[in-house]
């Protein structure tokens, strides 16, 4: 599984680094980090979650 990430639509709010703090992080500019851009299906609840917590739909995932 693969997380997408709409550079242009994301704000770093944060929510889907609070949702998946395995795969996202904020730097100290509050810009959005994918720590893991690929991750087993142990994750995948976690990364789901952090998809629809973000308010901007900048997140997506494939597989």
């Amino acid at each position: 599984m693969k997380v997408v990430v709409n550079w242009s639509l994301c704000d770093g709010n944060g929510n889907c680094a609070a949702a998946a703090p395995e795969i996202f992080a904020l730097d100290d500019d509050d810009q959005l980090q994918v720590l893991q851009e690929s991750f087993g299906e142990e994750l995948r609840a976690k990364a789901e979650a952090a998809v629809r917590s973000c308010p901007k739909n900048a997140l997506s995932l494939s597989d």
